[in-house]
């Protein structure tokens, strides 16, 4: 069963930071990209960042140079999301997400809709205080 598992969000305070974890399994996840969005209270679905099977990397401008993306395939497939000088906006239910048809090219805009990822994981809360 394919499967998507996060962890590593809760509460901290503003300036602080937090590392999720997304655990990949169920199938080989080494050729997907991978991603992560989120969704505030009352907000839409918004893109946070994404890594390529080739290791291209984007980010949402709200979050570039505070966030980092990772990935481990040395097993089954692990991302990251680094996130430091977290700020009370930051607060979400953040998301991991997988594209299993990882283009050989594809621009920016396809990588930053919901819409591409075929799989999720059901979501980790990220609180900051401010």
């Amino acid at each position: 069963q394919v499967q998507l598992a996060e962890s590593g969000g809760g509460l901290v305070q503003a300036g602080g930071s937090l590392r999720l974890s997304c655990a990949a399994s169920g199938r080989t996840f080494k050729t997907y990209t991978m991603g992560w969005f989120r969704q505030a209270p009352g907000k839409e679905r918004e893109f946070v960042t994404a890594v390529t099977w080739s290791g291209d990397i984007y980010y949402a401008d709200s979050v570039k140079g505070r966030f980092t993306i990772s990935r481990d395939n040395a097993k089954n497939t692990v991302v990251y999301l680094q996130m430091n000088s977290l700020k009370p906006e930051d607060t979400a239910v953040y998301y991991c997400a997988a594209d299993s048809s990882s283009p050989t090219y594809a621009a920016r805009s396809y990588y930053v809709r919901g819409a591409t990822y075929d799989y999720w994981g059901q979501g980790t809360q990220v609180t900051v205080s401010s």
